[in-house]
Parts: structure tokens; sequence; C-alpha cells
């Protein structure tokens, strides 16, 4: 399954989390390393850095099995996340939440990688450019439990 939307990164970045968990708290996870990595980790949620704070594009895969690592990207992000509804939020900030994109999967834990590509291809005022997120899902399985490559 594969899901393309634009999201409106305000402050920079936009999360994906686990539909329990009522906005994730990700404030406390954005330490200067989180930000330096482009990647936050909180209990069922991860915020995603971008490189723009206005639209960008993001794209979603959910797979069954771990992806061929991308070489023509700026940066890949790998980590984990459990998914305990069988439903991933994927949102800006300041989205409505009950409004955000919903995915189906399977209940459990996954790899998540997050491929970041075109960085530097903005405009000068940030309002344009080709900067995308390529998010890969996938069951993690027990022996894979580490959370940066």
């Amino acid at each position: 399954m594969e899901y393309t939307i634009d999201i409106f990164a305000e402050s920079y970045q936009f999360y994906i989390q686990d539909d329990d968990i009522v906005f994730g708290d990700l404030a406390d996870a954005w330490t200067k390393d989180a930000s330096d990595r482009w990647m936050a980790l909180a209990q069922g949620a991860i915020g995603i850095r971008t490189a723009r704070n206005t639209k960008v594009s993001v794209t979603i895969s959910i797979l069954d099995y771990e992806p061929r690592k991308v070489l023509d990207c700026d940066r890949v992000n790998d980590c984990e996340i459990q998914i305990n509804t069988g439903r991933i939020v994927v949102a800006g900030w300041n989205d409505f939440y009950p409004n955000a994109l919903r995915i189906s999967c399977a209940p459990g834990p996954y790899r998540v990688r997050v491929v970041y590509k075109n960085l530097t291809d903005i405009s000068h005022d940030g309002q344009t450019g080709r900067d995308s997120y390529q998010l890969y899902l996938w069951p993690e399985l027990q022996s894979e439990s580490h959370q940066f490559e």
C-alpha cells in the first residue's frame, strides 16, 4: 500500500503516530541531537523534520518486508514504532487531529525508514522546492531492536 499526500509542515515538521496516542508528546523529544538527526522519537510517535515550513510531499509505503536501500537521497533515518490500533495517523504539527490521514495496517511493532530527498533544492524564500519525504514501514522482527543506523 502506498499513499502520497501534501502535508503542511508547520514549524518544519510533520509526524506519524499510532492512533491511540492523542498527539504523541514530541515537544521534549525535539532535542538538539534529534534536530540534527532530522527525527524525534516519543512513545508511539515519530516527528520528521523538513527543509521547508510549508506544504511538502510525503509518501508512505506499508510493506511486508524491508525495502532495498535508497541511494539517491540526502539522508536516511531508521527507527521503530509500535502500532497497537492498526491505524497510523499522518499529520502536520497543527492539523485538526480527527481529520488527519489514517492508514490501516496490522497491529504490532514496525521498522520505519525515512528517506529525505532534494533537501537543498528549494527556493531562496523556502516557499517552493522539490524536497520530498518517503516513509517505508514494515513489520519488525525481534532481532532488529535498535533505534538508528
